[in-house]
């Protein structure tokens, strides 16, 4: 394995060569000039002064990123960022597996068969095989679908329905093994969250837009790249190549159907992604410091983090094992709510018929997203009134239109006051739930979930991520394929290639 340090000198010593070539043209003295600017972090470009604008950088941060990617492909993980690694993967094709069932990933899949295309990748759950493009797009919204899939709580992102849509139809594609499949994927979350908290996801939401999508097309090109084998220059034409197509706007908590939302965060960045990685393949060649040139990406979309972000304790820190396993298939701000609510239940016999009235305090920005959305699996008020009937919220009722228009639920439903509380706002904890519950007889009761569970300071267990994916494969896969997918995928780096685990995910 190359040494990263040295992978670094060594691009540095290329960069100067390049300069030097450029200094000896015939337009050197213009372009000497502009290099000393960048050479100045201090020193900003003459029509570039206003507050809004970052001064150009003097580090190569593509450059940086880029090598880090070269080599993470053969980095021997760390045995708990493995295991964690894994577990997202599992948790990841069970959303798939499932959402291939419903609305969004189903016009996905009979999207992409109509495209046709050489039959490189599988879109799960399905038999269809189409382009690798074409797949990292129906799985992309077949993960984001049912509101299952993981979810990074710091950034907001939900970095395994891109990253994971995007590294296994790269994988099939290219014939990599599982050991390299795992890698892959462990390298988008890190990309992906890296790249927002550069830009700042509270800044990215307060200029209408969504750091959902921009993480997730930066997540699925890393682990697109990785399993591609590019070079480290290659990489950097990725990177730019998924740049360009970075977008995303807040305008998604307006989706009645959940099918623009599943786009958004999983098949848009997965497909754009694949995008990138094959076109690089295919010898378009781009920019080489998307990062860090004039008119750069982290310049564009926002001014108020430092880009060092970007690269920040790579190798050290490991956002796959930082990111939340969902219990419930419903929307991220509502899983504290759903525990909070179902502790009371169990200690207080809360029925229906005995509550009088329901208080949910969410932080503000989360209470904003499921304030009675039209979505059921987004809507607050609805699955908080389906738990007290239910006394759980299953799969089914989670998504139900019908249910939500019951008569009955309606009515448990008024009694549910959702409130966007502000000192519930604690970058630590940022999506906890408080509920306050009265009954009839006049009995007051609480309970505060600061972490719900799922998250790194509340794990979900083995067995009970092991039972939440057998609930939502087996319909679709049936009991014995279902067990055997669990099974290879937690020993995934004994997977010769992923190609081998077709005939267990598909159908």
């Amino acid at each position: 394995m190359k040494d990263y340090r040295a992978d670094q000198a060594s691009a540095k010593d290329d960069s100067k060569l390049t300069r030097r070539h450029i200094l000896q043209s015939a337009g050197g003295f213009v372009a000497a000039s502009g290099f000393l600017a960048t050479k100045m972090s201090s020193v900003m470009l003459p029509h570039a002064r206003d507050s809004s604008t970052r001064p150009i950088p003097a580090t190569d941060l593509t450059g940086e990123l880029a090598l880090y990617m070269v080599n993470a492909r053969d980095r021997s993980l760390p045995t708990s960022v493995a295991l964690e690694g894994k577990r997202h993967i599992l948790d990841t094709l069970g959303a798939m597996v499932s959402g291939a069932r419903l609305k969004a990933g189903e016009m996905a899949t009979a999207y992409v068969q109509a495209q046709g295309g050489i039959p490189e990748a599988s879109v799960v759950a399905t038999g269809v095989r189409t382009s690798a493009v074409n797949a990292a797009l129906a799985n992309g919204m077949c993960a984001h679908a049912d509101e299952t899939d993981d979810v990074e709580v710091i950034t907001k992102t939900h970095p395994g329905c891109s990253s994971v849509a995007a590294a296994l139809a790269m994988a099939e594609r290219e014939g990599r093994s599982g050991a390299e499949f795992l890698n892959a994927v462990v390298l988008g979350y890190d990309v992906c969250c890296r790249f927002v908290i550069a830009l700042g996801s509270e800044h990215m939401q307060a200029t209408h837009r969504s750091a959902q999508g921009l993480g997730a097309t930066m997540g699925a090109v890393a682990a697109a790249a990785s399993l591609a084998r590019l070079d480290e220059t290659r990489m950097r034409y990725s990177l730019s190549y998924a740049a360009q197509q970075a977008s995303g706007l807040y305008s998604w908590i307006s989706d009645d159907e959940h099918v623009e939302k599943a786009f958004d965060f999983g098949g848009m960045g997965a497909r754009n992604g694949v995008t990138a990685v094959t076109m690089v393949q295919a010898g378009f060649t781009g920019v080489r410091n998307v990062f860090d040139c004039e008119h750069n990406v982290l310049q564009a979309l926002s001014a108020q983090h430092p880009p060092s972000e970007l690269v920040a304790d790579l190798g050290i820190r490991y956002f796959i094992s930082e990111t939340a396993i969902k219990t419930y298939s419903v929307g991220y701000p509502i899983q504290a709510a759903l525990d909070a609510l179902l502790t009371l239940r169990r200690e207080n016999d809360l029925r229906p018929d005995n509550v009088e009235r329901i208080i949910v305090r969410l932080p503000e920005d989360g209470a904003r997203i499921v304030d009675n959305s039209s979505m059921p699996d987004v809507n607050c008020q609805y699955l908080i009134a389906v738990a007290l009937i239910d006394g759980a919220v299953s799969f089914s009722a989670s998504h139900s239109h019908e249910r939500m228009s019951d008569p009955h639920v309606r009515a448990v439903m008024e009694r549910v006051q959702l409130v966007a509380d502000r000192k519930l706002v604690d970058p630590a904890a940022p999506r906890s739930a408080l509920m306050e519950v009265t009954r009839t007889d006049g009995l007051r009761v609480n309970h505060f979930t600061k972490y719900p569970p799922g998250t790194k300071e509340n794990p979900l267990s083995t067995e009970g991520l092991n039972a939440k994916v057998t609930e939502l494969m087996e319909p679709v896969l049936g009991a014995e394929r279902t067990k055997q997918l669990i099974q290879r995928v937690n020993e995934l780096e004994e997977v010769r290639e992923m190609r081998d685990l077709r005939p267990l995910f598909t159908v």
